[in-house]
């Protein structure tokens, strides 16, 4: 049994130093409040971003947005959500249970 809840429910991994560590994965993308800066996009070392025209295509004139286009590449650094100047990256803690479905754990 984990001492620990987080261990046990999520997805984690370790320090060089050996401490525990729960990544948080992207989940959702704001389109409608991104600038289209680039700057998830820059930060992201696996390339899980991709700009594209707003969904709307007349918004502002073709302005351009960023899309999740690869969450399954994302490592859960964080790093394209302290990059966002507007916030509008939210990343989650993956369960066991949604990688593993033999998953034992409670």
């Amino acid at each position: 049994m984990c001492g620990n809840a987080a261990q046990c429910e999520y997805i984690t991994g370790l320090t060089r130093s050996g401490g525990v560590w729960v990544p948080e994965f992207v989940d959702k993308l704001n389109q409608e409040n991104c600038a289209g800066c680039g700057r998830c996009y820059k930060a992201c070392p696996r390339q899980v971003f991709e700009l594209i025209e707003h969904p709307d295509g007349d918004y502002l004139g073709g302005h351009k947005v960023m899309s999740i286009a690869n969450p399954g590449d994302c490592i859960g650094d964080g790093v394209c959500q302290a990059a966002c100047p507007k916030n509008n990256i939210t990343c989650q803690p993956l369960k066991k249970k949604e990688v593993w479905s033999d998953c034992s754990c409670t």
